[in-house]
């Protein structure tokens, strides 16, 4: 069968297969947008166990963040909150800091943050500091 046998609704004008073609070529290419930033790495990993008193963290995000408009809390194992200074220095999808002079025991980090896109979200992650 040749191109000249199809019908007239059969045929594809040229420029509108082209079109297609162009469109499938741009989504085979584009990245996911990414809703809610969410962690996809942290230290403290959760339920992990490091050493105190000074705690290093690192939360790391599946898109990038508004470190202005984003907060951390610790609670310690006596139930003391603290909030966490976040450094604006980090990578756009990082947060970096450190918190000094937390006791032994059971603490929960809880993360808020703002993702540029205008999202929040939010969520904890439970670790233990042991005395080195």
């Amino acid at each position: 069968m040749t191109w000249s046998s199809f019908t007239a609704p059969e045929r594809i004008p040229a420029i509108g297969f082209l079109g297609i073609l162009l469109i499938l070529g741009l989504l085979a290419h584009t990245k996911p947008a990414f809703a809610h930033a969410i962690v996809v790495e942290s230290t403290p990993a959760v339920n992990a166990e490091v050493g105190g008193p000074d705690v290093h963290i690192d939360l790391r995000f599946n898109s990038r963040i508004d470190h202005a408009r984003s907060r951390l809390i610790l609670t310690d194992a006596a139930g003391h909150k603290v909030r966490v200074t976040i450094p604006g220095d980090a990578p756009a999808d990082h947060i970096l800091t450190t918190v000094k002079g937390v006791a032994p025991g059971k603490c929960t980090l809880e993360w808020r943050v703002l993702s540029v896109d205008g999202h929040l979200t939010r969520g904890l992650i439970p670790f233990t500091v042991t005395v080195p």
